[in-house]
């Protein structure tokens, strides 16, 4: 038991130091790019974040052990918004900018419809997965190419700025060297994490599944978690947000999708369709309805107003994840079937 307890340790040490460092890297390549962080949000912090749970889920599909991998892709949704989320709207409001509501939530809610129709016949099949996937490539696609003709329609307006000597770009070699070793350690140290919080609750007797939803799905979320708060913290709500967003898209359709494409999952509890992905879906709602812009008072630039999630709806996210947990924890012990 030592050596599960120092590399949860050491593990927790290096990932916060590391958040910080990937937080600097990928605000610094937005900047050079003139991306925005939002999207840089969601495709590289939310696919770099979400490497840990690809690889859980990929063995656990090849070990044949498809209830780990839907409840650490599943497990890992609900720990994004509730606890990762949540938590973070506590430490500092997060600004929710309209495209995230007009476009890449609705997306999310899409996405979350489609896996539980995947879903509804307890099973996961091959095609279901190769389904998961191009449904991924073309929400990726469709993000990239937005993106890509905002940034043409604002050219410009960015050829004016550097001319007037307005716009500073940060060093590209030093923000990748960040982003490339941060991402390293943030995904080295939760594994550390993940490897010891394992180890010590099979020497308890916890069952598999409550495993990949609790400790396997939480630890695995530790990079997101690590990199959200560090974001709030410099002010970078945009990308603390694209983050969850992007991570949990690549957790429902590419992490779900290639676990079922390497081994269908023909059959799984019927916890997972009637407790869990209900707990995902309820929260996706409720991201979206606590990020819209009703009765907040707050202004962008143009006047419009801004939705952010306060610390009150915060800790909603966050009393909603300890009622989820204790559910799975009673279940698992018997006292509520």
């Amino acid at each position: 038991m030592i050596l599960p307890i120092v590399a949860v340790v050491l593990g927790l040490g290096v990932l916060v130091w590391s958040a910080d460092k990937f937080v600097d890297g990928a605000v610094g390549v937005a900047k050079f790019c003139g991306m925005s962080t939002l999207l840089i949000g969601m495709v590289v912090v939310g696919f770099g974040t979400s490497a840990p749970e690809m690889v859980v889920s990929a063995i656990s599909a090849m070990q044949d052990a498809p209830e780990l991998a839907l409840g650490n892709a599943y497990g890992s949704n609900i720990a994004n918004i509730a606890l990762i989320l949540g938590l973070t709207a506590v430490i500092s409001p997060v600004i929710v900018v309209r495209k995230a509501l007009k476009r890449d939530l609705p997306i999310l809610l899409a996405v979350t419809a489609l896996s539980i129709f995947l879903a509804s016949d307890a099973s996961i099949g091959r095609l279901d997965g190769v389904v998961l996937l191009l449904v991924f490539a073309g929400v990726m696609g469709f993000n990239i190419v937005s993106e890509l003709r905002q940034k043409k329609g604002s050219a410009v307006e960015e050829s004016g700025e550097a001319e007037s000597g307005e716009s500073e770009k940060p060093a590209l070699g030093k923000s990748i060297l960040w982003l490339v070793l941060g991402l390293a350690l943030l995904v080295a140290s939760s594994r550390a994490l993940v490897w010891g919080a394992v180890e010590i609750a099979r020497a308890l007797g916890v069952s598999d599944l409550l495993i990949g939803l609790t400790i396997v799905a939480v630890g695995t979320s530790l990079p997101e978690l690590a990199s959200s708060i560090a974001a709030a913290r410099k002010g970078e709500n945009d990308l603390a947000f694209g983050n969850i967003i992007g991570s949990n898209l690549f957790n429902t359709l590419l992490v779900v999708g290639i676990a079922a494409s390497i081994a269908p999952m023909h059959s799984f509890e019927p916890s997972v369709f009637n407790r869990d992905m209900p707990v995902m879906a309820v929260l996706t709602v409720l991201l979206l309805l606590f990020g819209l812009p009703v009765r907040k008072t707050r202004l962008d630039a143009d006047g419009r107003r801004i939705g952010r999630i306060n610390r009150l709806e915060g800790a909603t996210f966050l009393a909603v994840y300890i009622g989820y947990v204790g559910v799975l924890i009673a279940q698992a012990t018997g006292v509520l079937k």
